[in-house]
C-alpha cells in the first residue's frame, strides 16, 4: 500500500483538478479536497480498490459503504475508474463492481453504472463474469 501512495496522490490531484476545472462554482482546491462529497466518494474509492487489488479481506467493502453512508455515493472497491474523474451533486450513484470508467468522465446524481435488475439464480451464474457497463473517455453523463 505505502508504495502505491505517489500513484494515489497524482491521480487523486488529478481528480480536483476536474472538479476544479468543469465547476464554475468551485472557489478553490482547498473548498473542493475538504467539501465536496463527489472527491471524498472518489478518494475513499481509490484506496480501497489499491487494498482490494492486494486481496485484502473486507476492509475495502467497509470502507465503501462507509462513504456510501456518508454521502449516498456507492462505489465498488473493485470498479476500474480512471483518472480525472469526477462526481458532482453525486447523491444516488452507484458504481458496480465490474464497472470501467475511463478518463475524465463527469457523472451526476441518479447515475446507476450497473445493473438494475437480475434474473433468479443470478447470483452463482453471474459471480465472476462482467456484469456492468464500460463508460470510455471523456463521458458525461447525467440522469
Amino acid at each position: 500500500m505505502i508504495e502505491q501512495i505517489p500513484v494515489l496522490r497524482k491521480i487523486l490531484a488529478a481528480d480536483v483538478r476536474a472538479v476544479y476545472d468543469g465547476d464554475p462554482a468551485a472557489k478553490s482546491h482547498d473548498e473542493i479536497i475538504f467539501s465536496y462529497p463527489g472527491l471524498y466518494a472518489v478518494t475513499v474509492h481509490r484506496i480501497a480498490k489499491i487494498l482490494h487489488q492486494l486481496d485484502i479481506p473486507q476492509l475495502p467493502r467497509i470502507m465503501s459503504e462507509l462513504a456510501h453512508s456518508l454521502t449516498g455515493i456507492d462505489i465498488h472497491p473493485g470498479a476500474a475508474i480512471g483518472e480525472r474523474f469526477v462526481i458532482d451533486h453525486g447523491t444516488g450513484v452507484v458504481i458496480g463492481e465490474t464497472s470501467v470508467i475511463g478518463e475524465n468522465v463527469r457523472i451526476y446524481q441518479n447515475v446507476t453504472i450497473g445493473a438494475l435488475s437480475l434474473p433468479k439464480g443470478a447470483g452463482e451464474k453471474l459471480r465472476c463474469a462482467k456484469r456492468h457497463p464500460t463508460i470510455e473517455d471523456d463521458v458525461m453523463k447525467m440522469m
